[in-house]
């Protein structure tokens, strides 16, 4: 009751798109919509937690040099004594993360712990707990490489111990126990013969001992805890075999349990379903496994030759290959069911390999791991000759999109078609949060590079882009930059343009034109008409 904290924050210049919705369903008329939309190299606002006392009217107004070149400033959050506030620092560029406290009385500022990183730091994963006391912070760190969790002393600032290590990361904390000294949190790639992708829960001391794994069985799970934490409701699968779904204890060294449920396939085999395929090989640099997937069509012949198309979004905000069972997938069924085999992976510059593998994008997003990519649908069609890696075609929506077109511009020689979908084409156009984090700050030449517009020139290869004309998540503007350099450079493409829809793959329409345009451009093969089809 003795103090009141609050931002003083200096505005900037907010920037707008602006969309044309051309066939709204409420009038006749067009109708110009607006959205706040800041982009990379942009200003922003600038933030100072100050600290007022109540009773004798004193502002304490701190140094910014420790929280100078803001991307944002997250809180301020009152410690539980009152005499000073905490509040989480994230540099212009994400090469520095800092959590900062404030004292109330001098309005002196000190650093209780520091992230740093010649590339980025990815602070969207990072997670902190304040102990009771105040006096220790558990704290999530890509520092050696993998994703762990350390003990932080509050009063040095410094490191007391690192409470999970290894080859492997932790994905998530779910709860920390302090009366138990207990953390329960997922991680990947503990066991080294698992796949590095699937999912388990354990549990962790304090101290860093007795970790346990509490979903030991090959897969990746799926678990619900009860409320105090001594039961959980396990279900694992992987995408070739069926869910198996377990009743858990958390108690003791082994988590026994017994089976509540067991997916029973024979229908769905009986109808010459067959799951997708795990398949690993080496990327780039002839070591490092490459995890992904290959999709077959139900009436699958081995004496023929399929096309190959790669379903791709990448990006180290996540990896995005399934890992769970899936008896249909959406982005990957349907095509192969035309004839093709449909492959996905995560190549280098994705998540949860280490902060390594991740870098391999930065300020480089062109990359998209496509010398794996290419190496592993090699390797693929080495082993199954059918796979024909002479035809390879390559869709995405998003990065993916983005990604889709860059496989065209940039490996023609291996990519022969390309369906990009509201693609962030160039970084300088698209949405700030995404592309300073992985392309750096301030905008530089590296942007140019990457940029599929200032790239367009390049193509010689098939092409169909397609964009939401209300896209408000990537600027429309992208891909319509894009055509604009394409017309210019005289090239030919397709374009279809979705009046009233935002960010989407296509939808129902933009899956009509992707199997045809696959079809025709990859299987050679002119496409029916549509309408006659339903007539049919």
């Amino acid at each position: 009751g003795k103090y009141v904290c609050a931002n003083k924050i200096r505005p900037a210049q907010k920037r707008y798109v602006y969309y044309v919705e051309s066939s709204p369903k409420s009038q006749l008329q067009p109708i110009l919509h607006q959205q706040e939309y800041a982009k990379p190299g942009d200003e922003l606002r600038f933030k100072v937690p100050c600290i007022f006392n109540v009773e004798t009217r004193q502002a304490v107004i701190p140094s910014t040099e420790l929280f100078d070149r803001q991307y944002d400033l997250y809180g301020p959050e009152w410690k539980e004594d009152g005499k000073a506030v905490t509040f989480e620092y994230n540099e212009r560029g994400h090469k520095t993360y800092r959590v900062l406290e404030l004292d109330a009385e001098t309005g002196k500022v000190r650093t209780l712990v520091e992230e740093s990183s010649p590339t980025f730091v990815n602070y969207s994963r990072m997670f902190r707990h304040v102990l009771k006391g105040g006096k220790e912070m558990i704290w999530m760190s890509e520092r050696d490489n993998w994703n762990h969790l350390y003990m932080i002393d509050l009063e040095k600032g410094k490191v007391a111990r690192q409470i999970t290590k290894g080859d492997w990361v932790v994905r998530r904390v779910l709860k920390v126990d302090e009366d138990n000294q207990v953390i329960y949190f997922t991680a990947s790639g503990v066991n080294p013969k698992e796949d590095p992708y699937h999912v388990h829960y354990y549990k962790i001391n304090m101290d860093g001992k007795e970790m346990t794994c509490l979903t030991p069985e090959e897969g990746n799970h799926s678990a619900v805890f009860n409320e105090d934490f001594t039961l959980l409701v396990d279900k694992y699968s992987t995408v070739e075999q069926a869910p198996v779904t377990v009743l858990r204890t958390t108690q003791g060294e082994k988590a026994e349990g017994r089976t509540l449920a067991q997916a029973d396939l024979s229908k769905i085999k009986s109808a010459r379903w067959s799951a997708p395929e795990i398949f690993t090989a080496p990327g780039r640099d002839g070591v490092t496994p490459m995890w992904g997937i290959i999709q077959r069509p139900t009436n699958f012949d081995p004496q023929k030759k399929y096309p190959v198309i790669e379903y791709i979004y990448s990006g180290p905000g996540d990896a995005y290959t399934p890992k769970s069972f899936l008896p249909y997938n959406g982005y990957t069924t349907a095509l192969a069911e035309l004839g093709f085999i449909v492959v996905q992976l995560d190549a280098m510059g994705t998540s949860y390999r280490g902060k390594k593998f991740e870098e391999v994008c930065y300020k480089n997003l062109k990359d998209a791991g496509f010398p794996d990519r290419i190496q592993w649908i090699k390797a693929a069609a080495e082993k199954y000759p059918y796979m024909d890696s002479s035809r390879v075609g390559i869709y995405g929506c998003s990065a993916g999109g983005q990604e889709a077109l860059a496989a065209v511009l940039f490996h023609p020689e291996f990519y022969k078609a390309s369906y990009s979908s509201c693609g962030c084409h160039d970084n300088r156009i698209d949405k700030i949060w995404w592309n300073e984090q992985w392309m750096g700050y301030p905008v530089d030449s590296s942007y140019i590079a990457c940029s599929n517009v200032e790239n367009a020139h390049r193509l010689t290869r098939p092409l169909m882009l397609v964009v939401g004309e209300m896209d408000d998540n990537v600027d429309p503007a992208s891909t319509m930059q894009v055509v604009d350099a394409l017309i210019k450079a005289n090239k030919d493409f397709e374009l279809v343009v979705l009046p009233g829809v935002r960010h989407s793959m296509g939808e129902s329409y933009g899956e009509h034109k992707r199997f045809d345009f696959f079809v025709k451009e990859l299987m050679g093969v002119e496409p029916p008409k549509w309408e006659e089809l339903k007539r049919k």
